[in-house]
């Protein structure tokens, strides 16, 4: 059998599977200026109609846009929250002012009240571009955190990359950023105008106001949280063109400023955006402030209450990015055992298998057996530094990633069940390269073997690299926060674990002793591997299937055939050859332009239904941050299943351990809620979710319960395993 040709033309294009998924799906393009969420729209904008030149002033900022009845906040939240956040990275040469805040609105709530933004809202920030910048590009990154709040409350971030033309003009978002301008408060000198602090509240007299807001009712916001009880009751007046209030102190102020910078501004209700444009001044207190009381705390509303405890209890659990309780050392030593795990994964036997015919087929050659085997090593090792540099790199360039990202693309999942269902055809003996390759090519196994079993190595990365061994968790969660070098060097190991028992059996003469010479029984043997790889088939058609919908599944099962019939003509002789495998080629280039789309295209969530269970009133819900949330504020456990289509250990837990009469009535028994997180598709919330937990692909099993520390459980569940964490709530 002549596998090298195929190989060689494929095992190539596994590892640009990778490459080759970030040009097709957007969601894998990197320098992304949008991030979007359920309650969140953000998007990085930029206006410099003059370019950026040295000594020009450009304007970038975060876009908000809330989904209805959420909001984020102000610089000065009010009684709860945090204002958004945002961290440059520049140029050499070029600085960031601070955020130009619009004025807010004010978000009662009970006896509380927050201040911040609903609606749309723009966020600007002015970059100076100094002497020292020198280059024809502009690049902007930004890295983003805000707090969005209905009732309960969502810690969001992103990261964000784009790039202006030095020489031309970006005024696309002029409008954006005027519209925010507009809303920024109006600058006015303080005059007469003063506070002064009287028992347990703050005397405000302001004068000079605009005519605009004469008479009108003025909402206030300090700048300084802390000073006042936003939600409090309050009393103010019309003095001719002065206007004069009574605002109740806070029992918690933990400053007594000399001057207070606050922003003034007409009353409105809650509505879109930012409030009205208001006026900021920076007034001098006159007096002395009163010493802090014990006074009665006010009332928290239980909703809010509710929000506050899921909070405090997503803040205790590790945030992405955190340090890992691994070390180095611990991590490549599970990195090498999880590889060595990789071997017993149905995925890999079938590549495995096309090793045993290597063995048989130089038993008398021990020499060949041990370069053989070093080469299919450095073949998997070199195939995870690649991939896992690849992740890296990504990762770098703002894209949140994970281990077995690649088979997120509907593209990769179907170029890989195309490459199957050709080794699958080559091995049922519908086809032989050599006979439509030329004779040196053809050849080209027997003189350089130890391609081929390079080659070997490559083609068996790319089939194992979905898979979450045992140990290999938590190892490649440390890797990817680690530097370059240490967590290529966890990838290396991981490679090394892979390859170990193929190749400690190649320097083992015995291994080869045991096998039977070859003979007749190898050709049976080539046809019976042809069935492994076409149920590989059937499990990336079915992966496919969760991403692209039924429509994606039969347009690659067109596809397939086409490419068949292309791989049997071409297979044939003389004239016959020529004219079925052009009619061949044509049917396979149209069906690939027609149904291309098909392919390739992501439909809507892959897990987005509640799924009931053999135990009465025990379902698994579809896992989200506020839905999770709500039922932690509710004092309920909850047991998260971070799963994917295309992880076959996810699969092989899901229908026994997870769907076991004595796992579910111990959740029923317990009131635990279940939850399904769906990583088959991208999903930057479930990244950020796997990555707080200190891991980095799936499967992976999370306890979550108010007052303590996420409870993450082995890759491979086993029932026992599950009932004793259960028990343990």
């Amino acid at each position: 059998m002549s596998m090298l040709s195929l190989r060689s033309s494929l095992a190539c294009l596994a590892l640009a599977l990778p490459v080759f998924a970030s040009a097709q799906n957007p969601l894998l393009a990197p320098a992304a200026t949008v991030v979007q969420t359920e309650q969140t729209r953000t998007e990085l904008l930029a206006h410099a109609p003059q370019g950026a030149r040295p000594g020009q002033t450009v304007w970038v900022g975060l876009q908000i846009t809330h989904a209805p009845h959420w909001h984020t906040y102000w610089k000065n939240p009010g009684d709860s929250g945090l204002p958004t956040e945002l961290r440059w990275t520049l140029p050499e040469g070029v600085s960031a002012g601070d955020i130009a805040w619009p004025t807010p609105r004010k978000f009662p709530l009970g006896t509380l009240a927050n201040y911040g933004f609903d609606g749309t809202v723009l966020l600007p920030v002015p970059l100076t571009i100094g002497p020292g910048f020198n280059a024809s590009q502009l690049k902007v990154q930004l890295e983003a955190s805000w707090l969005v709040c209905r009732q309960e409350c969502i810690p969001e971030e992103g990261r964000y990359t784009l790039s202006l033309p030095v020489e031309g003009s970006t005024a696309l978002n002029g409008a954006a950023f005027e519209a925010s301008a507009r809303a920024v408060p109006t600058g006015q000198a303080a005059g007469d105008s003063t506070l002064s602090p009287d028992g347990d509240a703050l005397k405000v007299s302001l004068a000079g106001l605009p005519a605009a807001l004469r008479g009108q009712k003025l909402e206030f916001f300090p700048e300084l949280p802390g000073v006042i009880e936003p939600g409090a009751p309050w009393t103010q007046a019309w003095e001719g063109d002065r206007w004069t209030a009574r605002i109740p102190l806070s029992a918690q102020r933990s400053e007594s400023p000399e001057r207070l910078a606050l922003v003034v501004a007409r009353a409105q209700p809650t509505g879109s955006g930012p409030g009205e444009p208001g006026v900021r001044l920076d007034v001098p207190v006159q007096g002395t402030w009163p010493p802090v009381a014990a006074l009665p705390a006010a009332e928290v509303p239980a909703e809010l209450q509710a929000a506050l405890d899921a909070n405090a209890a997503r803040a205790a659990a590790p945030q992405p990015g955190g340090a890992s309780a691994l070390t180095l050392g611990a991590a490549l030593l599970g990195a090498l055992l999880g590889g060595l795990i990789l071997n017993l994964m149905p995925c890999v036997f079938p590549v495995l298998a096309i090793k045993v015919m290597a063995f048989a087929r130089h038993g008398d050659n021990p020499r060949a057996h041990r370069v053989q085997g070093l080469a299919y090593t450095a073949g998997v090792v070199v195939s995870f530094l690649a991939l896992g540099g690849l992740l890296l790199a990504l990762r770098a360039a703002g894209e949140q990633l994970g281990w077995g990202f690649q088979l997120q693309s509907p593209a990769v999942v179907a170029t890989l069940a195309a490459l199957f269902t050709v080794i699958g055809l080559n091995l049922a003996g519908l086809f032989e390269f050599g006979h439509f390759l030329p004779s040196r090519v053809a050849t080209l196994q027997a003189r350089h073997p130890v391609v081929d079993s390079a080659l070997t190595g490559v083609l068996a990365v790319a089939v194992a690299s979905p898979c979450t061994a045992p140990f290999m968790g938590a190892s490649l969660g440390l890797a990817v926060a680690l530097p370059a070098w240490q967590a290529l060097a966890v990838f290396a190991a991981l490679g090394l674990g892979m390859a170990l028992p193929y190749l400690a059996a190649s320097w083992v003469p015995a291994v080869a002793r045991a096998l039977p010479r070859p003979g007749e029984w190898m050709n049976t043997f080539r046809h019976l591997m042809a069935f492994p790889m076409f149920a590989t088939v059937v499990w990336l058609l079915w992966v496919l299937g969760q991403q692209s919908g039924i429509d994606g599944v039969a347009a690659l099962l067109a596809v397939l055939v086409a490419l068949a019939a292309l791989l049997w003509a071409w297979g044939l002789r003389g004239r016959s050859r020529w004219v079925m495998g052009g009619l061949s080629t044509a049917a396979l280039a149209a069906l690939l332009v027609a149904l291309g789309p098909h392919i390739t295209r992501l439909q809507g969530s892959t897990d987005n239904t509640t799924v009931a269970t053999s135990v009465a009133g025990v379902s698994w819900e579809p896992w989200s941050p506020q839905r999770q949330a709500a039922l932690l504020a509710e004092g309920r456990p909850v047991f998260v299943d971070f799963t994917a289509a295309w992880c076959v250990t996810c699969q092989y837990n899901k229908r026994t351990t997870l769907a076991d009469a004595r796992v579910l009535a111990d959740v029923a028994q317990r009131n635990v809620a279940l939850l399904r997180a769906d990583w088959t598709r991208r999903d930057p919330q479930v990244t950020a979710a796997l990555a707080s937990l200190g891991r980095n692909g799936v499967p992976v099993y999370a306890i979550y319960q108010n007052g303590r520390p996420p409870q993450v459980l082995t890759e491979v569940l086993g029932v026992e395993e599950v009932r004793a964490a259960l028990s343990a709530l």
